[in-house]
C-alpha cells in the first residue's frame, strides 16, 4: 500500500548531500569563453560574480545565440560536472538522516546538474532509492536560482499545502529558488554574509545534517 506523506523535503545535491569537487570557477569561465568568443555578452562582463546559471541565461538572451552555441555551452558545463562528480562521497551523516527522514516525509532532489550525472552520483553513493524523484536541469525551464524546478515538483502534488514543503541547500541559489516559490528554506553550512547580500533569509541555518531531524 502506498504511503501518503503529509510533508515533502526538496534537497539540493552538491555540497548538501554529496561532497562535490566540481570546479565552478572553471565552469563559469568555460561558459564565459563561449559567450565572449561568439559576441553573446559584453567584453567587460564580470563573469566571476555571476553563477553558471546566470551566465547561461545571459547567453540565451543574446541575439547571437544559436542552438549550436547553446549546445557548446552545455557541453562545457557537462565536462566540468562529470570531472567533479567522479568519486563523490557523502556529506557526514547523510545516510543516517535520510533513512530517518524517509519515514516521515517524501524526499526529492533538485539539482542544476544533468540528469545522467545526478543519477550516476546518487546511485554510486547508494542514496538514490531515498528519493521519490530526482529533478535535474532537463526538467527546468531555467536553472536555480529560478524557482522553475521547485514549481515542477510542487505541481506533482497539488494536494499538499505550501506549508508542507521545505527545501534544504548550501547555496543562496537554493534559498532564492525556495523563497520565490514561497517554500521554507533551511540552509546547510551556508555563508551568512552571502545569503544576506542576495536577499535570502533562511528559516534556520544548520551545520550538521542531523539537526534536520528536529524540524520534521
Amino acid at each position: 500500500m502506498a504511503i501518503h506523506y503529509e510533508k515533502g523535503i526538496i534537497f539540493d545535491m552538491d555540497n548538501t548531500l554529496l561532497k562535490s569537487t566540481i570546479d565552478f570557477p572553471r565552469m563559469k569561465h568555460a561558459i564565459y569563453q563561449v559567450l565572449i568568443d561568439n559576441g553573446c555578452c559584453e567584453p567587460g562582463l564580470d563573469w566571476q560574480n555571476h553563477t553558471a546559471s546566470q551566465l547561461i541565461e545571459i547567453g540565451r538572451q543574446s541575439a547571437n545565440m544559436t542552438p549550436e552555441l547553446e549546445q557548446q555551452m552545455w557541453e562545457a558545463v557537462t565536462a566540468v560536472e562529470k570531472e567533479g562528480m567522479h568519486g563523490a562521497v557523502l556529506e557526514d551523516y547523510a545516510v543516517e538522516v535520510l533513512d530517518e527522514l524517509q519515514k516521515r516525509c517524501q524526499l526529492y532532489i533538485l539539482t542544476n546538474n544533468a540528469s545522467a550525472a545526478a543519477h550516476e552520483a546518487l546511485h554510486e553513493t547508494g542514496i538514490a532509492h531515498y528519493f521519490a524523484e530526482i529533478v535535474a536541469r532537463e526538467q527546468m525551464t531555467e536553472l536555480k536560482p529560478s524557482s522553475s524546478g521547485v514549481h515542477y515538483i510542487l505541481r506533482q502534488h497539488p494536494e499538499r499545502s505550501m506549508s508542507a514543503w521545505t527545501m534544504v541547500g548550501d547555496s543562496w541559489i537554493d534559498g532564492k529558488a525556495a523563497q520565490n516559490a514561497d517554500v521554507r528554506f533551511i540552509a546547510y553550512q551556508a555563508k551568512q554574509q552571502e545569503m544576506e547580500s542576495k536577499g535570502v533569509t533562511p528559516f534556520t541555518t544548520i551545520r550538521d545534517l542531523r539537526e534536520l531531524l528536529a524540524h520534521f
